[in-house]
């Protein structure tokens, strides 16, 4: 074999050898883009009345919490109780920081918890009202530093009368006092009119019942809350770092759907 030859086959082999560790490389490169661990979900905690956990065939994972779950990709632990509050115990004697003790407590800290309340306590005084609030805002913060809070005012699925913005007041004034988020469905409109007098968007989306949300109400209260948490910031939350808002994304106008939804 000349030495014109032998070198020629050196140069090919060499070659051979240079494509073969490219595509190794992008091989691997590929194969640890693909294998690279996902970040985890949010862990969300929600506490609630019968908005909150669902009530009468509308489990909690259809009340408007789940549906937000859903769409933001948490893991959310839903809880609470029919006819709790703040500071009214309802027909299970339990008010929101006692099903925070027996529901919430004993977990690992979450990444960011909601609290979502208030149309239970429209007829207790509103001075019990407001120290109850602020008691569990700090009690929340006390046992879990680091983790998101945001509380949600009371939400009204009929005409909205003076009891109801005396509540919300009281409860938004505790959350303003404590710098913790609120959320506003009064204030906001999620819910207009009255399903009985025919008016507004509650003849889509209120049950019968004339003050709970149906599965339409539920994905309409969800697309609101979610709305209001990228406003936040707080759509994907971390615990234990600050959360980004947007100024952009606004919540959306409340109007009546195009189509009617079955109670």
């Amino acid at each position: 074999m000349s030495r014109r030859v032998r070198s020629a086959l050196v140069v090919l082999l060499a070659l051979g050898l240079a494509g073969a560790a490219a595509v190794y490389l992008r091989s691997d490169s590929t194969s640890a883009r693909n294998t690279a661990p996902r970040p985890r979900p949010p862990v969300v905690y929600v506490l609630g009345d019968s908005f909150t956990t669902g009530i009468r065939g509308l489990t909690k994972e259809q009340a408007y919490a789940g549906q937000a779950a859903r769409m933001l990709g948490w893991q959310a632990v839903i809880g609470g109780r029919v006819g709790s509050g703040f500071a009214e115990p309802g027909p299970a004697k339990q008010r929101f920081d006692t099903l925070f003790t027996r529901q919430f407590a004993w977990r690992p800290a979450p990444d960011m918890m909601l609290v979502s309340g208030g149309h239970n306590d429209v007829l207790t005084p509103m001075g019990q009202v407001r120290r109850r609030t602020v008691a569990l805002i700090r009690r929340i913060r006390a046992h879990w530093p680091g983790t998101h809070l945001v509380i949600m005012g009371p939400t009204w699925g009929r005409d909205v009368g003076a009891k109801a913005i005396r509540v919300r007041n009281t409860i938004r004034a505790a959350a303003v006092s404590e710098r913790v988020p609120f959320i506003d469905p009064i204030g906001q409109r999620w819910f207009t009119g009255n399903r009985r007098k025919g008016t507004g968007n509650a003849v889509h989306y209120i049950r019968a019942d004339n003050i709970h949300p149906n599965p339409a109400g539920n994905r309409h209260m969800a697309a609101c809350l979610v709305a209001n948490l990228r406003t936040l910031g707080l759509a994907r939350p971390v615990r234990g770092r600050p959360a980004t808002p947007s100024p952009a994304a606004t919540p959306p106008p409340v109007t009546a759907p195009t189509a009617a939804a079955t109670p």
